[in-house]
């Protein structure tokens, strides 16, 4: 769980800690993280990783709208205390852009990655009958309809490129049902969930 969230969190915030005075003394810039489609619709044996996920969706969306201003009277290059502290006053552009790349089930080795880290972990007699089900869900995203690499990535830089790029870009497999279980009410959302994860 902590090199997941030191990976997907903290690792990126470290990141942007280093490289936004730089930015921000240019008043230009981008910051590109990459989420992940299921935060919209969690599914089991994938909470960590979505944890993880959604809170970088979460500060991605802070740090889109705080670097949308400039504290007042603070230099950008001293600008090395608390980020979401210096994140709340402002009035003026720093000219950053802040994007969330947020992948639907793009080929990759996430599945390998998946049971490798589940093959380390110790025997849980609770979820031994689940076993299959669980390795299954490691390569869910993996399918023969998912978007080639290649495609993703020409996509997501030809977006992330523009001018003036969106706040949220999301392109492959599943990209669109996703979004449309995240309005669903739960109740639905987990069946349909549900009756996926059987196959």
């Amino acid at each position: 769980m902590e090199n997941t969230f030191n990976t997907n969190v903290f690792g990126s915030m470290r990141l942007v800690q280093s490289v936004v005075p730089h930015m921000a003394s240019r008043k230009k810039g981008k910051i590109v993280n990459v989420g992940t489609i299921t935060v919209n619709a969690p599914g089991p044996w994938s909470g960590v990783y979505t944890a993880s996920k959604a809170a970088l969706h979460a500060l991605t969306d802070t740090l889109r709208m705080g670097l949308n201003l400039e504290p007042a009277g603070l230099d950008p290059l001293k600008w090395n205390e608390s980020l979401l502290q210096n994140l709340q006053i402002g009035a003026q552009a720093f000219g950053i852009d802040v994007v969330n790349v947020v992948p639907g089930a793009v080929r990759s080795n996430i599945g390998n990655s998946a049971i490798a880290s589940y093959n380390r972990m110790p025997e849980w007699k609770l979820y031994k009958p689940f076993e299959a089900a669980i390795r299954d869900r490691a390569y869910f995203s993996q399918g023969l309809k998912s978007t080639p690499t290649e495609v993703f990535a020409k996509n997501t830089v030809n977006t992330v490129l523009k001018k003036n790029p969106p706040a949220w870009f999301s392109f492959g497999h599943y990209s669109t049902i996703m979004v449309f279980m995240y309005h669903l009410p739960i109740i639905v959302k987990d069946f349909i969930t549900r009756k996926a994860m059987k196959g």
